[in-house]
């Protein structure tokens, strides 16, 4: 085997610490990050692995099993310190877009999905940066993010913290992110491993993905990849879906044969919180560590190890995947800093923020030039929308909700630019929140004086007891992203009631609104009439109720929080009014108009379509008819359709800019910064046309989810099935305008790989960027989509100025996978190569032929039964050493390099028949390189490894699993035992 026996490495430890092992309570004094000579490992300039048996050599079960699971703490996944090993605590803290969970003090940064449409790979670098930094200043030393799971339909609830509908920009961006925090310090843990793309029935059986092996090679798992080999992180988290029946948690194939076989992953793989589901399957079928608690990875798997259901070396293995990441990041050569108290974010995050989130910005459409806006020129401008104000949506929901220090609205950020020459005035329209805020100077609290409502606050969901906190409120209009509204409130679990009167300014019927995440309740003058009392409630609920003018009546909210985000928003809607007509009648007196419209989106739940909520498209239509020069910015997760496309002059996609979103959207509106963003997914006319149109695709039934689109994702879907979108994925416009030409395509060299060039040209009188996006064409017979992304080029422009940008094309872009062979195939024949700067726009094309095509070799492991990997036998180069099949580790004794000329070689050596037999059980082994037939393998469409020269296959005895299992030739017989997966 490759890992060295436990009896051994005690020994060598032993040896190395002077004598026999160190036990007792002096020993157990070193902190985490102090050398001592109980912890020769830390400070040690040791290789890793080295550093690693030391300590695994000293550990008991019971200190395996601690590290293998959670357990309570300050963070949202916390793992205690070993101190008598100096082994340092796992602090886990989310988030993808942030540092979230309710910590204050940080920066809340825009959506994911604002970061991959900047589609500028060194800004989302600095992103992690940020991220990394703020997660270290905080004391957690590993970040739960980046999200890659693909955007297979604009409804997941999820999709703004995502990046994107295509593996190829999500694994890029992915891996950008994760460089640029672990460049911190900070372990990144990519998530959720995998064919996870819908929040309704997720965690459940009935979330249950039908999907096949080509799709998942091609679309769901690729950007995994990238970010576990590219990227470089140092975990993986498995997400909620069950995926072709077993849990993802639970999976042999995402986490033993792709992950960390065919990938050669040697990180760890941890559970999404309580998506583990057992402890026997879950554990030997590759998950290394279980979060929240220890309810299967705890006494659960120490019994199940020591009555031998779990192989001890399987638990060696975890702990050793986890101490791996721990030395690689120094965590044991530094003592531990950071506090959640502390205030991490700073003016240069903040200003990163911003940055990102003018570069995340995509300009839809600019008839006629109505933007960039021009001061010298502009008298006035009307804000419109629920949007532009105290609601703006800054952040999505859920675990990647972060809490700002401010929010910068649009209509503060628009009013600041635009300056005391331009009169900016705001009408808030509709709410999709429900209808407008009930005003203060309308409401009078039970208690004391003043405009408001007295406000109780329990530590309970029942309102019982006294109230911990009592105040008034100017008004029920509140969103506390995971908090709480004061101290003596605890994250979940509290009720609020709110009393007093309320004035009526005229007589008739009111209509009011409670909009809510949890229960909320109305009573006026006595009478209930809004009752939303239960944890999944509808999101707004109203209730009419006839009033007289200038007469009080008292009001009563009550409300309660049961995890997750809390928000509460009173609202009504007072007899004869109409703020649609108000927000019209505002643009007509308005030389322009710019209307701000959004979606709630959050982790827990999808949404119903993708139209705007609320009356917001009405709207819109409002008053582009009132005034042609219309405006309007979209702040949402991912795609939605715009009935009023054509009614308005210029449309902006700003995602969910994070604080800085007013300071940033105005940049752009006024010319600051030259728009560069392009969408990461598709935008369609309707929801008809989205891939998953069927209710057996989206969301399932019968407990399955049908991924009967195969690779027709995003613009694969559209390309293939001649559907025209809205918007096409790549778009994005700019204030100036450019030129491609020059294209010139090499002839492949030895290695398979053709350069690719052409010349863009800034042709407008305004410095910006585009993006040069490179997609292929696949040859007829394959059945691949008529085109796919492959590589993409930030190039910034000066007016006039020209940049050649050039691309490598490799064997692997132009590949697809082969479900017969299980890998990855190059095809001979004629690939279409398109350059432009979206998808719907590649103004150069031309023709690369690739002849003596077929299986692309790599290096990497060899993954056969249950996802057990070919391994030399205790990484020994004698000749002679037993080949075997051993649990997947990553090491050298398990990288094999698949030659031109069908040998297969680790170590500097080669496999070998032993002897050159030819007979039913010949071992194989490990033998100097010899150029005979005894070392030739080819691979057969089954998956097989047959030697020519014997004409018989690569074999496991008896199909064992056991790891250890010494490998020889065998009849070719199509079963299990014989099927391997080459790097």
């Amino acid at each position: 085997m490759a890992t060295t026996p436990r009896l051994l490495l005690a020994t060598l430890s032993a040896a190395a610490l002077g004598g026999g092992l160190l036990t007792g309570a002096a020993e157990a004094a070193a902190p985490p990050g102090t050398p001592s000579a109980s912890c020769p490992w830390v400070g040690s300039t040791a290789p890793v692995e080295q550093r690693v048996n030391q300590v695994l050599a000293l550990m008991s079960i019971g200190e395996e099993i601690t590290m293998v699971h959670g357990a309570g703490g300050p963070y949202v996944g916390n793992v205690p310190a070993n101190t008598r090993l100096c082994i340092p605590a796992m602090n886990l803290e989310d988030g993808p877009g942030g540092v979230a969970d309710g910590l204050t003090g940080v920066t809340q940064l825009p959506a994911s999905v604002s970061a991959a449409a900047t589609w500028d790979t060194a800004l989302t670098r600095q992103y992690g940066d940020v991220i990394g930094a703020e997660e270290a200043g905080k004391g957690a030393n590993v970040n739960l993010g980046p999200t890659v799971n693909i955007v297979r339909d604009p409804r997941w609830g999820r999709a703004f913290e995502s990046m994107g509908e295509d593996p190829y920009l999500a694994g890029q961006q992915g891996s950008a992110y994760i460089q640029g925090v672990q460049g911190q310090g900070v372990l990144a843990q990519v998530k959720h491993l995998a064919v996870y793309n819908q929040e309704t029935n997720r965690n459940t059986p009935a979330d249950n993905a039908i999907v096949d092996e080509r799709a998942m090679q091609e679309i769901y798992l690729p950007q995994f990849q990238a970010a576990v080999t590219q990227g470089g992180a140092s975990s993986v988290m498995c997400s909620y879906s069950s995926v072709n029946g077993p849990y993802a948690c639970e999976s042999p194939y995402l986490q033993n044969t792709v992950l960390k076989g065919q990938f050669g992953f040697t990180g760890f793989v941890t559970s999404d919180w309580g998506a583990t589901h057992s402890t026997v399957n879950s554990a030997n079928n590759g998950l290394d560590q279980q979060m929240p608690d220890a309810g299967y990875f705890g006494a659960p798997l120490q019994a199940a190890v020591q009555g031998g259901q779990v192989p001890r070396a399987r638990l060696d293995d975890m702990v050793r995947r986890i101490l791996r990441q721990l030395f690689r990041f120094g965590l044991f050569d530094r003592a531990p800093s950071g506090s959640t108290g502390a205030v991490v974010t700073s003016p240069q995050h903040a200003a990163l923020a911003r940055q990102v989130a003018e570069q995340g910005t995509v300009l839809l459409k600019n008839a006629g030039g109505a933007l960039p806006l021009d001061t010298t020129k502009l008298h006035s401008v009307a804000v419109i929308g629920d949007d532009a104000g105290s609601h703006a949506q800054s952040s999505g929901g859920g675990s990647a909700s972060v809490t700002a220090p401010y929010v910068v609205t649009p209509l503060q950020g628009i009013r600041d630019r635009a300056g005391s020459g331009v009169n900016v005035q705001y009408a808030q329209g509709v709410s999709n929140n429900g209808l407008p805020a009930v005003p203060t100077n309308a409401l009078r609290p039970a208690t004391g004086g003043g405009s408001g409502l007295t406000g109780q606050y329990f530590g309970n969901m029942t309102m019982s007891g006294s109230p911990v906190l009592t105040k008034t409120d100017a008004t029920v209009d509140f969103d506390f992203h995971g908090g709480s509204p004061g101290q003596g409130l605890g994250g979940t679990g509290w009720s609020a009631k709110w009393t007093g009167t309320v004035t009526p300014p005229v007589s008739g019927s009111y209509t009011f609104s409670l909009n809510s995440d949890d229960g909320s309740r109305l009573l006026v003058g006595g009478q209930r009439i809004i009752d939303n009392w239960g944890d999944h409630a509808p999101l707004t609920v109203t209730g009419t109720v006839t009033l007289t003018a200038n007469q009080p009546v008292p009001i009563e909210v009550d409300y309660y929080q049961n995890g997750g985000g809390s928000n509460v928003t009173l609202g009504w809607q007072p007899p004869g009014s109409s703020p649609i007509g108000a927000a019209a009648d505002l643009a007509r007196n308005s030389d322009v108009a710019v209307v701000f419209a959004s979606d709630t989106e959050s982790e827990g739940g999808d949404l119903t379509g993708i139209d705007l909520p609320g009356q917001q498209n009405q709207l819109i239509a409002a008053v582009a008819a009132a005034n042609p020069h219309t405006i309007v910015v979209l702040n949402t997760g991912s795609a939605v359709t715009m009935p009023w496309v054509d009614q308005v002059a210029g449309v902006a996609e700003a995602w969910y800019p994070g604080q800085e979103d007013g300071n940033a959207i105005a940049s752009v509106l006024f010319g600051d910064v030259n728009p560069s963003g392009k969408l990461p997914v598709t935008f369609p006319k309707s929801l008809a046309d989205v891939p998953a149109n069927t209710a057996a695709q989206w969301p399932g039934v019968n407990g399955q989810v049908q991924y009967s689109e195969g690779l027709g994702v995003g613009y694969r879907w559209y390309d293939t099935k001649n559907i025209a979108p809205l918007f096409p994925f790549g778009h994005g416009l700019s204030y100036t305008s450019f030129a491609f030409g020059g294209l010139q395509i090499s002839a492949p060299g030895a290695d398979g790989s053709a350069t690719v060039s052409a010349t863009v040209t800034n042709t407008g009188q305004r410095a910006g960027a585009d993006v040069v996006q490179l997609y292929v064409g696949h040859p007829g017979g394959t059945g691949e989509p008529p085109k796919q992304l492959r590589h993409f080029q930030r190039v910034d422009l000066a007016p006039g100025q020209s940049q050649v940008a050039q691309f490598t094309v490799t064997a692997q872009d132009l590949a697809y996978w082969n479900v017969a062979t299980h890998g990855w195939v190059t095809p001979s024949g004629t690939y279409r190569i398109m350059l432009g700067d979206s998808s719907a726009n590649l103004p150069l094309a031309g023709d690369l032929p690739v002849t003596g095509g077929g299986p692309i070799p790599g290096t990497g492991p060899i993954v056969g039964i249950a996802g057990l990997c070919v391994d030399v036998a205790n990484a020994s180069t004698a000749n002679g050493t037993s080949v075997q099949t051993y649990t997947c580790n990553g090491s050298a004794a398990q990288t094999w390099t698949v030659g031109a000329d069908g040998t297969l070689r680790a170590l500097g050596k080669c496999m070998d028949v032993n002897g050159g037999g030819v007979l039913n059980g010949t071992k194989v082994q490990l033998y100097d390189c010899n150029g005979t037939g005894a070392q030739v393998w080819q691979p057969q469409p089954n998956g097989a490894l047959r030697n020519p020269q014997s004409g018989r296959c690569l074999d496991v005895p008896a199909a064992n699993t056991t790891p250890g299992s010494q490998l020889q030739l065998y009849d070719c017989n199509g079963t299990n035992a014989q099927t391997w997966r080459l790097p």
